[in-house]
């Protein structure tokens, strides 16, 4: 999968949301982050440039820099706040949900409104660090990915 210039962010590939909130994770990420082992993962805010959202999962994030966070969150850290209700933590918003043993993802209607994403929308799988990947859903990553004249794996 490209780097669409050099020294930039690598791009894993797009997915679309599909009518029922349905978004498959491209399976290079869904291999190198094992985002299904722990068969819940972590959504939560992406930047303002890039919206979106970013993944990860019990087992990156714990034992992480950013390992607080479900420490000072334990209703997170337990799942035992509702599926797919936000928490506010330090400026971001997170959320587990449910994937799939393929990598699959189901937003609700109301999860989709709080992102800023909408059926059929195209979302950029951005490698962003060895803790997260963003599901990105504006910015210049996107714009270049629309000009980029290689092959960007559509999911």
């Amino acid at each position: 999968m490209p780097q669409m210039n050099k020294g930039g962010k690598f791009i894993f590939g797009k997915s679309i949301v599909r009518y029922d909130g349905t978004i498959q994770i491209p399976p290079q990420a869904v291999k190198e982050y094992n985002i299904t082992f722990d068969k819940k993962v972590y959504l939560f805010t992406g930047s303002k440039i890039t919206g979106g959202f970013c993944v990860t999962r019990k087992g990156l994030l714990e034992p992480s820099k950013l390992g607080h966070i479900l420490t000072d969150m334990p209703e997170l850290q337990s799942y035992t706040l509702p599926h797919g209700e936000f928490v506010k933590y330090k400026g971001r918003f997170y959320c587990w949900i449910d994937i799939s043993e393929t990598g699959q993802i189901v937003l609700t209607p109301s999860m989709m409104e709080f992102f800023h994403i909408s059926p059929n929308m195209e979302l950029l799988s951005i490698r962003s660090s060895d803790i997260a990947f963003t599901m990105g859903a504006k910015g210049p990553l996107l714009e270049k990915a629309e000009n980029f004249e290689g092959v960007i794996p559509v999911f």
